[in-house]
């Protein structure tokens, strides 16, 4: 919605204090709403969601004048957002920086969709758009600079609100034995006093969120991190935290990644050897040293980890895939269990049990083909041996002595096939 439709009394004249002669001015501006959750708004403030757009609001912010802040009435929420305030959204569109209540942002008023209007072609109507929040207090975490004429007036707060600001002027967001703040961010922000900045070290390109997530664009600098015992000074590195391990330092004290007590990380490594503390490395498998991996904490090379409480990976549709060049060893401190309704295991050579596994396993069908010949052969003796009798006494029972020639013929052959029910590739112990 172009600024220049359906503004009140004192909306015209707040957009005159921001736009003069037509000209593109940067100014600074203090945020008192942003639209978020458009349902919610939509519901408790009607008249807002439909006054600046509908869904078209989603990212936007409601200002004031830095410089010239507004006075404003004892009315509703509502009437005050409505009537008080100007209407900007985010200048980028792929990157979404919402400030907070108080926080300090910049706009400029730039050209408006509406100039395309076939009513009115007005090249001169504009919207206003904001950028990223002013790093008033060179944190992290929030930056909200309140309305010295609204919030430091009350005589009761006055101490606690400057105090807590002195503090995080210094350099943290609130200190840990200061007066908690009583500062409005917004509905659902729940302000922390233990989030740091990390540590920038000579080239870095770092992103940092609010709550302790960073990305780092980062190289090896030799004995100055974890990272750079290792390696030529410059070799690239990029490392993905979320949430910052447990500090006992003070907040205002800037920290660096650590792989084993962070939340959660990747890293990509070039040259660099990092310190992982693998949950189990135990590596017997591997038949001779010079196959057996190198333990993580030890490898320096082109390599990516993955470190977590836990590691889910999920293929909803299609395989999952893992390839190697050497070996895929599945590490783990209890046990690997498979559950599937298959499993199948194509090698050239199989151990159970051990590297060392001597005892060859026997070929299932060949086995029980061997054995049914025998059970048959003896099964034949046995019921001639219920018939048959002897007379006159001590003369020969001639068919018993046939089936017994026949019987060993047939033993002879089944152990001059048991050489062959062994296998040769697969083994046990």
């Amino acid at each position: 919605m172009a600024l220049s439709y359906g503004l009140s009394a004192q909306e015209d004249q707040n957009r005159s204090h921001f736009i003069k002669n037509g000209s593109f001015t940067i100014l600074p501006v203090r945020v008192h709403f942003s639209f978020i959750n458009l349902e919610k708004i939509k519901i408790d403030t009607p008249k807002l969601f439909k006054k600046y757009g509908g869904y078209n609001t989603l990212g936007g912010i409601l200002f004031d004048s830095f410089t010239n802040p507004i006075l404003v009435s004892n009315t509703s929420q509502e009437d005050n957002l409505l009537n008080n305030y100007n209407f900007a959204k985010p200048l980028f569109p792929n990157i979404q920086h919402i400030p907070l209540i108080n926080e300090i942002t910049y706009v400029v008023p730039f050209p408006s969709t509406n100039t395309q209007n076939p009513r009115n072609i007005d090249l001169n109507q504009v919207d206003y758009y904001y950028f990223q929040p002013l790093n008033m207090w060179n944190t992290l975490h929030q930056n909200a600079f309140p309305d010295p004429l609204t919030d430091f007036n009350n005589e009761n707060d006055t101490q606690t609100t400057n105090t807590t600001y002195q503090q995080t002027q210094a350099g943290a967001s609130i200190n840990q034995d200061a007066p908690e703040s009583e500062i409005n961010l917004g509905k659902t922000f729940k302000e922390k006093d233990n989030i740091k900045y990390l540590q920038p070290y000579e080239g870095d390109i770092i992103y940092e969120g609010r709550w302790g997530h960073s990305i780092r664009f980062g190289s090896t600098v030799p004995n100055q991190n974890p990272w750079s015992n290792i390696g030529e000074n410059g070799d690239p590195i990029l490392i993905i935290r979320n949430g910052q391990a447990p500090s006992t330092t003070e907040p205002w004290i800037p920290t660096i990644e650590e792989i084993n007590k962070d939340l959660g990380s990747i890293y990509f490594g070039s040259t660099q050897q990092l310190p992982l503390e693998a949950a189990s490395t135990t590596y017997s498998s591997y038949q001779t040293s010079s196959t057996t991996p190198i333990a993580p904490n030890q490898y320096s090379g082109s390599q990516i980890i993955i470190t977590s409480g836990r590691l889910v990976f999920n293929s909803s549709e299609d395989h999952l895939l893992l390839s190697s060049n050497s070996s895929i060893n599945l590490n783990a401190v209890n046990s690997i269990n498979l559950d599937t309704d298959n499993v199948i295991i194509q090698s050239k050579n199989l151990y159970l049990g051990n590297k060392d596994a001597d005892e060859p396993l026997l070929l299932g069908n060949q086995t029980v083909d061997l054995l049914d010949t025998l059970i048959e052969a003896l099964k034949s003796f046995l019921s001639i041996c219920e018939t048959v009798v002897g007379t006159p006494p001590g003369i020969p029972l001639a068919p018993l002595n046939v089936m017994a020639v026949k019987i060993n013929v047939s033993l002879e052959q089944i152990q001059a096939q048991l050489k062959d029910i062994t296998s040769k590739t697969n083994f046990t112990s």
